[in-house]
C-alpha cells in the first residue's frame, strides 16, 4: 500500500448518485470546494443509473399539487409532511428546469404541445449529464474511492471523511468544514439491479457519531424480478397475470395489490407470469422507456407478452423503503454539526410516510434533499473551517477496531446477515415471533461476529464495513418493526392486521451496541394553509 492521500476542501460528498451529484453541484455553486467520494465509478453506479425512472415533477397550479400530494397519502399511511411535500414539488420543478438548460439533458418533446416531456429521466444520461455538470463546476471527483469512516475532532464534530482507493491501493483522508452522506439505502447484497454499492455504509457511519434513524420499520421492499435476473421493474408487472406451473392462475396476486400472495406462493411452489394486459401501445412504450429490462427476454428467445417466464423477489431493503437518516430541519442537518444526509440514505417520510415504490418520489427527494444539504453544507463550512488531519480521530468502529478476539470473517457475517433479512418469511410477510426469532439472530452476530471483524487491507477492510452495516440497518429494521404492533404504510403485521389511530407517529430508532427506539412526534399540519401555500 502506498502513502495516504490527505485532502482537504469545505465540503466532501458521500457517493455519486443523484442525491450526491446534486449536493456537491449545490455546494459547488454556493463557493464551496467540494471534493465527492464514490464507491464505483460516479454516473455509472447506483440504483438510478442503469435505469429509467420517473420523477414527481407536477405543474405549479394549485389542483394539480393537491392530486399530487394526496395520491399516497393513505399507502404510506398518513405519515407524510405537506410542507416538505410542498418543498419536495417546488425544488423538484426548479432543479428539472436547470436539469435542461444548465444541465443540458435532453429531455424528448410532445408532439402536439411542443413542450418538453419531463416527468421520466432515462437513468444512464441523466447520470452522465450529472458527472459531466459537476466536474464543470470544479468537483474533485474520487472515483472507487469508498469511504470508511467519518473524521471528527475532540468536540464530536463532523470534519472529514477516511477511505481507500481500490484502483491506487491506498487509504485517503479529506478535512472538510462539513459532510454530506449521499451513500444510498441497504438492499442487502440482494443483487437488485444497481444496489451492489447500497450496503448501509453512510447508515453504519453517521451512527458511530450519534445520528439517528426515522421510519426503519418501513425497509422491507421486495421487487419482482425474473428468475436469475437483477432488473427490478415492477411498474411492468401492472400488466402481468399470475399463473401457476400448471397453468391456473393465481388468485389476488398483482404488482401492487396482491404481491405477499405472490410471495406466499413461492414458500410452496414456483410463480410465472405473462405481460398479457398489455396492448399494442403499451407494449411499444415499454419497451422504449426500459430497453434493459426486455434484453433479458430477448436474449432468452422469450416474448413477455406472449410467453409465460418464472418470477421471484428481491430485497431492496431502504432503497425503496423509506426509512434512514431523521432530518431535523429544513437543511437536512442530522442534528450530529458538520453532518447531513441526503436520498436513500436519509428518511423519505415527510414526504412519502410508509411507502413508496421506484422512482418518481424518490428520484424528487433525491435532487431535493441533495440540494438543500449541499447548500447548507456550504453555509455550515464557511463558519466552521477545516481543522488539520493530525488533529481529527476516525470515528470508526465495526470492521476497523474490533472490541474482541476475531470470531467470524467478513463472508460469514455477510451470509448470516443475509440469512436472516433477505427471506421473505421474515422481512417481508412480517410476524411476531419470526420477527424476534430474526433479530434475536442479527442480535447475536453483532456481538459475536462483527464485534470482531477486521481487515487486513483495503478490501478485506471494506467488505468487512459493508457486512457490519447491513447487520446494524437490519436490527435498526426489525426493532422499529416490532415497536410498530399495527400495520401501516409497508410495514405489515399478520398478528397486528389493523391500523391503530394511537400509533399515528413517526418511530425513532438509534444506537449500536445497544439498539434502541422511541415514539417520533408528527408535526401538525393545518391543511388549510397548506392549500394557500400550495
Amino acid at each position: 500500500m502506498t502513502d495516504v492521500l490527505d485532502l482537504t476542501a469545505d465540503v466532501i460528498v458521500i457517493g455519486g448518485g443523484p442525491a450526491g451529484t446534486w449536493a456537491a453541484l449545490r455546494a459547488a455553486q454556493a463557493g464551496a470546494d467540494v471534493v465527492l467520494v464514490d464507491k464505483g465509478y460516479c454516473g455509472t453506479s447506483g440504483a438510478t443509473a442503469p435505469s429509467g425512472t420517473g420523477v414527481w415533477y407536477v405543474d405549479p397550479a394549485r389542483s394539480e399539487r393537491d392530486k399530487a400530494k394526496a395520491s399516497r397519502e393513505t399507502l404510506g399511511g398518513h405519515l407524510a409532511d405537506h410542507h416538505w411535500m410542498d418543498r419536495v414539488l417546488d425544488q423538484t420543478y426548479e432543479n428539472m428546469d436547470l436539469l435542461a438548460t444548465e444541465g443540458r439533458y435532453p429531455f424528448p418533446v410532445d408532439e402536439k404541445s411542443g413542450r418538453q416531456i419531463r416527468t421520466g429521466l432515462q437513468g444512464p444520461e441523466y447520470m452522465r449529464r450529472m458527472r459531466a455538470w459537476v466536474s464543470r463546476r470544479g468537483v474533485r471527483i474520487l472515483d472507487h474511492s469508498p469511504a470508511l469512516e467519518l473524521l471528527v475532532d475532540a468536540d464530536g464534530q463532523v470534519r472529514g471523511v477516511a477511505g481507500w482507493q481500490r484502483q491506487e491501493d491506498r487509504d485517503y483522508r479529506v478535512s472538510a468544514g462539513a459532510v454530506v452522506i449521499a451513500s444510498g439505502g441497504c438492499a442487502f447484497l440482494s443483487k437488485a439491479l444497481g444496489t451492489n454499492v447500497d450496503t448501509g455504509d453512510g447508515a453504519l457511519m453517521a451512527a458511530e457519531v450519534g445520528a439517528q434513524f426515522s421510519g426503519m420499520e418501513f425497509s422491507n421492499a421486495y421487487a419482482l424480478v425474473p428468475e436469475n435476473s437483477t432488473i427490478t421493474k415492477t411498474a411492468y408487472y401492472g400488466y402481468a397475470t399470475f399463473f401457476r406451473a400448471d397453468g391456473s392462475v393465481i388468485d389476488g396476486a398483482g404488482s401492487t395489490k396482491g404481491r405477499s400472495v405472490i410471495a406466499r406462493t413461492l414458500l410452496q411452489e414456483r410463480v410465472f407470469a405473462q405481460l398479457d394486459r398489455a396492448d399494442e401501445t403499451v407494449q411499444r412504450q415499454m419497451r422504449l422507456g426500459q430497453p434493459n429490462f426486455f434484453l433479458q427476454f430477448d436474449r432468452r428467445g422469450i416474448d413477455p407478452f406472449t410467453d409465460r417466464f418464472p418470477v421471484t423477489l428481491l430485497a431492496e431493503g431502504t432503497v425503496r423503503g423509506t426509512g434512514g437518516i431523521e432530518l431535523v430541519d429544513d437543511t437536512c442537518a442530522t442534528g450530529v454539526p458538520g453532518l447531513f444526509a441526503a436520498g436513500d440514505a436519509a428518511t423519505r417520510e415527510r414526504i412519502c410516510g410508509g411507502f413508496t415504490g421506484g422512482g418518481s418520489h424518490n428520484s424528487a427527494w433525491a435532487m431535493s434533499s441533495g440540494t438543500w444539504a449541499g447548500t447548507a453544507a456550504a453555509r455550515f463550512a464557511r463558519t466552521s473551517g477545516i481543522v488539520p488531519a493530525p488533529e481529527l480521530r476516525g470515528a470508526g468502529g465495526a470492521g476497523l477496531r474490533p472490541t474482541r478476539s476475531f470470531a467470524l470473517d467478513h463472508a460469514e457475517v455477510l451470509q448470516i446477515a443475509q440469512s436472516e433479512l433477505v427471506p421473505y418469511e421474515k422481512n417481508f410477510l412480517r410476524e411476531g415471533e419470526r420477527l424476534r426469532e430474526a433479530l434475536s439472530g442479527l442480535e447475536s452476530l453483532w456481538y459475536d461476529g462483527v464485534s470482531g471483524l477486521r481487515g487486513s487491507d483495503g478490501e478485506s477492510r471494506l467488505r468487512s464495513r459493508q457486512s457490519a452495516a447491513i447487520t446494524a440497518v437490519g436490527r435498526w429494521m426489525y426493532h422499529s418493526a416490532l415497536a410498530r404492533t399495527e400495520s401501516r404504510g409497508m410495514s405489515k403485521r399478520e398478528d397486528y392486521p389493523g391500523l391503530d389511530d394511537a400509533q399515528h407517529h413517526h418511530i425513532l430508532s438509534g444506537g449500536l451496541d445497544y439498539v434502541w427506539t422511541r415514539p417520533g412526534a408528527l408535526k401538525a399540519v393545518d391543511h388549510n394553509e397548506v392549500r394557500e401555500a400550495s
